[in-house]
């Protein structure tokens, strides 16, 4: 399933912005509209303070762990210390699939030719994810540097990953949006209805301004590229990617064994969380957006859609990027 990185290729209607004309807007918006881990998030103002008694550490009722009994029947103090490791091990992990987008897309940008505007781009991307994994691994680093973050699985594999960034691109972006969607959706939903502790909050809105450019990209790319691939290769990224959703949810929004232990959740406990219509739901709201370019882009067919199926990542695919899931 490999893709040569040749030129863009012009591939539109008239009134749609070309895909030079797409990644010549991402990278002037990068140079425009850029953050630094260090410069833009006040981490030593009194107001950002990380208190380990804050109630504003406490799980909302939006996230699923927040929701249930168990949670809720704990004293206030558990809730508190519960939710300060919850929610630093899912900026833990979101820190360890940047590392792993790090790995992976310097590999592929070796294999990019001289005069292919993909470079600059995925280029100023880069360098916005190192800023990512500071911010993250520092707000781990205040509020709860105990925490383990992605389970053992994905840290052995995240080498091994990384090399798809040249072996096979169109399955890295894949696995790229598996990563991302999920971090972007669930972050997003804090900020319409949560009420995060400040320091949160900022970190989050600066990822999500700038993730929106990285999704763009993997979107825009996978829509230029693997309408190129051969029969076999198109319905082997589109298992794989719903493997790759799957897991890349799981990941994030479960918290690993080891965070598990540490945060006093029984075993099944976490299996009647995630195990429920309503988390269920959300897992397949995540990926709507990915079945909306899959199925545009021609992957998303019955060859392939029994995967998802299985996988638990199947729906209603989006109508347009970002659209709000119905309730």
């Amino acid at each position: 399933m490999t893709t040569t990185h040749h030129p863009p290729q012009t591939r539109h209607a008239p009134d749609e912005p070309t895909y030079e004309d797409t990644l010549r807007t991402l990278s002037e918006a990068s140079v425009t509209r850029c953050f630094n881990a260090f410069v833009d998030v006040p981490w030593d103002d009194p107001a950002f303070a990380t208190g380990p008694d804050d109630l504003r550490w406490i799980l909302p009722a939006i996230d699923p762990i927040g929701a249930h009994p168990w949670y809720r029947s704990l004293p206030r103090e558990e809730q508190i210390r519960v939710g300060r490791h919850r929610l630093t091990a899912m900026m833990k992990t979101g820190s360890q699939f940047e590392q792993l987008l790090l790995l992976g897309g310097t590999q592929f940008l070796m294999r990019v030719g001289n005069g292919n505007p993909e470079f600059r781009y995925f280029m100023h991307e880069l360098t916005e994810e190192t800023h990512h994994i500071q911010m993250f691994q520092e707000f781990t680093n205040r509020v709860c540097p105990e925490v383990s973050g992605a389970p053992k699985w994905l840290m052995l594999a995240i080498p091994w990953v990384a090399r798809l960034g040249s072996l096979t691109p169109a399955l890295f972006f894949g696995i790229i949006l598996a990563g991302e969607e999920p971090i972007d959706h669930l972050q997003k939903e804090v900020l319409r209805h949560g009420d995060p502790h400040p320091l949160m909050e900022r970190v989050m809105a600066i990822h999500a301004a700038e993730e929106a450019r990285h999704i763009g990209f993997a979107h825009a790319w996978l829509e230029e590229h693997a309408t190129g691939l051969g029969a076999v290769s198109r319905t082997t990224l589109g298992v794989l990617t719903a493997l790759a959703m799957r897991l890349g949810y799981d990941a994030i929004v479960i918290p690993s064994a080891a965070d598990r232990k540490a945060m006093g959740m029984p075993a099944p406990v976490a299996r009647e969380i995630f195990g429920t219509p309503e988390a269920k739901k959300v897992r397949r709201d995540v990926c709507a957006d990915v079945r909306m370019l899959y199925r545009r882009i021609g992957i998303l067919t019955p060859a392939t859609r029994w995967a998802w199926k299985a996988l638990g990542v199947d729906g209603r695919p989006s109508r347009y990027r970002g659209e709000l899931a119905p309730s």
